[in-house]
C-alpha cells in the first residue's frame, strides 16, 4: 500500500496592493500553490444539509496539510482545471492528535 498523496491547488487570495488618491485599499489577486491538498467528492448528507443550512451546494472537501497558514475563508481556489469558491468556516483539529498530515479541512463548490 503506498502512502496518500495529495495534489497542487492554487489559492487565490486578495492581497493589498496600494491605496487610490482616496485612501481606500487596492486589492490584486495572488496565486499561491498549495502541495499536497486532499480532495474528496462530498457526502450526500453533507451536501443536503450544507444546501439546507446555506443554500450553497458543497462539491468536494478539501483536507489541507498541518503546516498551511493560508486563510481559506472565501476565497478562490482552483484545481481540476476549474474555479471554485471555498464557503464555510474551516474545521482545524488539534495538530498533535491527528495522525496524519492534514488537520484541516474545507468544503468548496462550484464557482464558474
Amino acid at each position: 500500500m503506498g502512502m496518500i498523496k495529495g495534489i497542487a491547488v492554487t489559492l487565490i487570495d486578495n492581497v493589498e496592493t496600494g491605496k487610490n488618491p482616496f485612501g481606500n485599499p487596492i486589492y490584486e489577486d495572488k496565486e499561491i500553490v498549495v502541495n499536497n491538498v486532499l480532495v474528496s467528492p462530498t457526502s450526500s448528507d453533507d451536501i443536503v444539509n450544507q444546501l439546507t443550512l446555506t443554500g450553497k451546494k458543497a462539491i468536494y472537501t478539501l483536507a489541507i496539510p498541518k503546516k498551511d497558514t493560508h486563510d481559506w475563508e472565501n476565497k478562490k481556489v482552483r484545481f481540476f482545471g476549474k474555479t471554485w469558491r471555498t464557503f464555510g468556516e474551516p474545521l482545524e483539529g488539534i495538530e498533535e492528535l491527528i495522525p496524519l498530515d492534514w488537520n484541516k479541512k474545507v468544503t468548496v463548490e462550484h464557482y464558474g
